[in-house]
Parts: C-alpha cells; sequence; structure tokens
C-alpha cells in the first residue's frame, strides 16, 4: 500500500520524520512537504506564482521525498497530479506540534493537507501530537500506523478524513475515544507593540479557551488523556437551515 505523506511544519519537522520512520516499515511511503513551517494556511493554495520541487534525500534513498515552496494543500496537489505516476491508497499529514483541536482545523494546515486528499478521491488521516511543549511523536506515530491500517481495511465514508490529536503520556496503551469537535476560541490574541520607529503594530499570540462541556468533544477527551479520532466532513451545509430557508420568501419586498 503507498501512502502519501505531508505536513504544515515543514519538512524538517521531527514529527514528520518520526512519522515517517515508523511507516516505513510497513507500508511504501512518499513524502511531499513544505520547505519551511507553513502553520495556520489553512487550505490556501499558491496560484500568483510558479511552485518550486526540490529532491530531499533525509529520509534515505528507498523513500522518495520532495520539498515545495508552497502549502500542505500544494504540496498534496503536486504529489497527486504531477509527481507520481502511480496512485497513493492514502494520505496522511502529520505529525504537527501541538493541537488541532475544535475550530482550530479551520486553520490547521496539518488538517488542510489531509482535507485535500480527501477532494482528490483519496482516504486520509490528519495527526497532531497535542502537546507542543512535549510532543509525543512516538506514541502518535505507532498509533497512527495502527489507524492507517484500520483505515485501508475498513474503509472511510466519502468526503470524511480522520482529525487525531494525541496527548502526551508516558504508556504505550492507548485510550481512544471517537469524539466530535468542541468550541475553542482564543484570548487576549493580539499583542499591541511599538517597533523603534514609533509605529504601532499587532502580534497575534493569545490563549485557547476552550467553552465545550460535552464528554465526547475532542478538547475535553484530550484533557482528560485520550487520543481523540474526530470524523470531519467536507460537507460545510446546515442541513436544518436549508430546509427552512426553503420557505423563506426571497422575492417580498
Amino acid at each position: 500500500m503507498r501512502v502519501l505523506v505531508t505536513n504544515d511544519d515543514g519538512i524538517f519537522a521531527p514529527g514528520l520524520h518520526t512519522l515517517v520512520e515508523f511507516l516505513s516499515d510497513a507500508f511504501e511511503v512518499t513524502v511531499v512537504a513544505p520547505d519551511r513551517e507553513m502553520s495556520a494556511m489553512s487550505h490556501a493554495i499558491t496560484v500568483t506564482r510558479p511552485l518550486r520541487v526540490t529532491e530531499y534525500g533525509g529520509f534515505g534513498s528507498k523513500i522518495p521525498a520532495y520539498m515545495i515552496d508552497g502549502t500542505p494543500s500544494d504540496c498534496v496537489k503536486l504529489a497527486v497530479d504531477a509527481l507520481s505516476d502511480r496512485k497513493f491508497d492514502i494520505v496522511v499529514s502529520g505529525i504537527n506540534s501541538g493541537p488541532n483541536l475544535g475550530t482550530d482545523v479551520l486553520y490547521s494546515g496539518t488538517v488542510s493537507g489531509a482535507i485535500e486528499g480527501v477532494i482528490n478521491g483519496l482516504p486520509a488521516i490528519a495527526v497532531s501530537a497535542a502537546s507542543a511543549e512535549k510532543p509525543n511523536y512516538y506514541g502518535a506515530a505507532l498509533f497512527t500506523v495502527k489507524l492507517v491500517k484500520l483505515v485501508l481495511s475498513k474503509g472511510l465514508p466519502e468526503d470524511t478524513l480522520l482529525n487525531v490529536n494525541v496527548p502526551t503520556f508516558s504508556t504505550d496503551q492507548f485510550p481512544v475515544k471517537v469524539t466530535r469537535l468542541g468550541k475553542r476560541r482564543y484570548i487576549n490574541v493580539f499583542d499591541k507593540r511599538t517597533d523603534p520607529r514609533g509605529r504601532e503594530y499587532y502580534w497575534m499570540a493569545g490563549d485557547p479557551h476552550d467553552s465545550s462541556e460535552d464528554d465526547d468533544a475532542d478538547t475535553e477527551a484530550v484533557q482528560q488523556g485520550y487520543i481523540s479520532v474526530t470524523p470531519l466532513h467536507l460537507d460545510l451545509t446546515s442541513d436544518a437551515l436549508f430546509k427552512d430557508l426553503q420557505s423563506w420568501s426571497f422575492d417580498e419586498k
């Protein structure tokens, strides 16, 4: 089975290297990743300039690898449409340094790398180490190998991916909870500063605030020490409002 691996932390990121090391023991792996950090790029694609592709030998001669001066979505598009004449069986994006929980998935380059795989008709998994201070790359990689095998065996519904967040713990046992997206927003988002010329500027920072009280929320599960596995669907249509809107009179003055 052929696995396409990408990320948003860049091709030199330790999480990516750990993931490739584990996956390559069980699968045929190809790596196509950004040449630098592309965090919080969401699903941006590059359309105003050419994309540069450079072969990367850091994974050894048996693992084809390329670094791209573009976004995670660019990487998957190029991999599928231009860099390989053979079909991939699954896309794995990660391992991200830090969580992608709740509404953060809307900003995440890691999740968008997986989404691009789904757009191209492939099952996909986004994987994050939920602590940037003590990222559990080993546990995340070990679990990802198991999950890839399960997905390839059981399949995923159309237009669906799995978003995985792995907390820091020291055991090889993996308590797993299937979750839904929690509610996460940021407080104290902007730090107002002054540059040496006296001009004001803003540095985006902020601390996450999770407001979900649902035990099935991914934010709650990770806090409780579970690996969170959240199925995400590309169709953002609100079915409830869809039906309600059909009764509106849009032609009234």
